[in-house]
């Protein structure tokens, strides 16, 4: 728990402080502890994959992601495969590696990590295409990765490079198409039965996504697939309890990183990362500078992105836990060097994780990407009254949002809502339809369940748009049905 709170303070990527407590646990740390099983880091790896994968797609919202959905796709897999063949050839030609051992590097490295990426951009605010295409890319392209570095790290020369893209496209495809039918059932299910007690509903969708994993992986498809998009169709439907889900996933989430991270912590000798330490860092310089940027130019091309942005994305590929992970595959497989290119995989995430981190902030204002007066989204939080067939409404107002000095008769909420409480500077009020919203407030509205999305909808207009949303085309003004907004 100090060490997220460090990682939180410090604006680092949290893999650093949880890595670092594993290597002080090893048998070159304090503890001395002597721990080798690459074949229980991998299954215990893998487990928490599935558990941050779908804390990673709850938290997801379809409105978000959507415009970016094309863009982020292609470069999941048009990006993938141009970032592993360049990356590879850098490995084979300027290290010496052989082609297998290349490939399996090549394909190990090519991964994003969202969890690195918005750790250390969570006080800058990007254009909501940029956030959107990153954490759609990181959730997609984990899929692919693994089975190229599977198929990679087999016994055997890969033969028929068209039967690889075969195999890739078929698991994709029922990963899919599983994930989705068992997040819509799910969702289906969660709202027409009522369980005994609240508490089972968080642990029934997180048992739903790792369903998900399951049938995917058994019906030989892509289970990481599933269980991201599983979760996303979960995340944005309407199921009872849901803050109450949304904050046991989280907690979930961070449990599983710890445990991951440290486990990887341990399993890493750092007496042994020496002979490894320059070669780490040519295969990371090409992929950081010419593999990164050339497949985000080419996975982008059917799409207009500025170059600013292109830019952006190609700084802003960190690597995270995945590729450790990954790196783990060919131990298992008793793939030459195998151990050699685990320590080479470690060095080259700690190290461009360091380098990228801490500067992709000041890239981003450097190309004029972020706005410091930029509205920031409001903190919206509900909870159901489900007797009452109502919904409370936890609305705080962030610093740079144009809800400040609005008042509230002109927040001009549907019928069927209202702001009933203010709580500022530590004191609560009721309001009056005069009175004037400050940065900083924390308003509590009670909505009747027919409006309760056109009330949030309005509210977030508001808080993008000022008090003349309505007119501006940032929202809708008196609400309107249930569904979500258009903008």
């Amino acid at each position: 728990m100090a060490a997220v709170r460090i990682s939180s303070r410090s604006g680092l990527p949290s893999l650093l402080v949880y890595l670092g407590i594993g290597i002080a646990m090893g048998q070159d740390g304090i503890a001395g502890i002597q721990f080798d099983n690459a074949e229980l880091t991998q299954v215990i790896g893998y487990a928490a994959l599935v558990v941050i994968l779908a804390e990673g797609g709850l938290g997801t919202k379809w409105k978000e992601i959507k415009p970016a959905l094309g863009a982020a796709s292609s470069l999941a897999l048009v990006g993938v495969a141009v970032s592993v063949g360049i990356t590879a050839s850098g490995a084979h030609y300027l290290i010496g590696l052989d082609w297998r051992q290349s490939l399996i590097i090549g394909a190990v490295v090519s991964s994003t990590d969202a969890a690195a990426v918005f750790s250390v951009l969570r006080k800058v605010p990007l254009p909501a295409r940029l956030t959107g295409v990153l954490e759609a890319e990181s959730g997609f392209n984990d899929a692919p990765v693994v089975i190229l570095v599977v198929a990679f790290s087999t016994a055997g020369p890969v033969e028929h490079w068209y039967a690889l893209l075969g195999k890739i496209a078929l698991e994709l495809a029922i990963g899919a198409a599983i994930g989705i039918a068992v997040g819509w059932l799910g969702a289906y299910a969660l709202r027409h039965v009522a369980l005994p007690a609240s508490g089972l509903y968080p642990i029934a969708v997180m048992a739903i996504a790792v369903t998900a994993y399951a049938a995917g992986a058994l019906a030989h498809g892509s289970g990481f697939l599933a269980v991201y998009l599983a979760s996303m169709v979960l995340g944005n439907s309407r199921l009872p309890h849901w803050p109450a889900t949304r904050g046991f996933a989280e907690g979930l989430g961070w449990i599983a990183q710890i445990g991951m991270f440290v486990l990887l912590g341990l399993l890493v000798t750092p007496h042994e990362l020496g002979n490894d330490f320059v070669p780490a860092l040519v295969i990371g310089l090409v992929l950081t500078m010419v593999a990164r940027p050339v497949s985000v130019i080419v996975g982008l091309l059917p799409f207009r992105f500025p170059w600013r942005e292109k830019a952006l994305l190609s700084w802003a590929g960190l690597r995270g836990a995945v590729p450790i992970i990954l790196a783990t595959i060919p131990m298992v497989n008793d793939v030459e060097d195998s151990r050699s290119i685990f320590n080479m995989v470690f060095v080259l995430v700690v190290v461009y994780t360091l380098v990228q981190g801490p500067t992709l902030p000041w890239l981003a204002r450097k190309l004029r990407l972020t706005d410091a007066d930029e509205a920031a989204d409001l903190g919206i939080e509900a909870a159901p009254l489900e007797r009452l067939r109502g919904h409370l409404l936890s609305v705080a107002i962030p610093e740079g949002s144009k809800m400040h000095g609005v008042e509230i008769n002109e927040l001009r909420l549907p019928a069927g809502a209202a702001v009933t409480l203010v709580v500022r500077d530590g004191k609560s009020f009721v309001p009056l339809p005069t009175t004037v919203l400050r940065r900083g407030d924390e308003l509590l509205v009670v909505t009747t369940d027919p409006v309760r999305d056109a009330a949030e909808r309005r509210l977030r207009a508001v808080g993008q748009g000022g008090k003349l949303a309505g007119w501006l085309g940032t929202g809708n003004g008196n609400g309107g049905n249930g569904g979500r907004g258009r903008r």
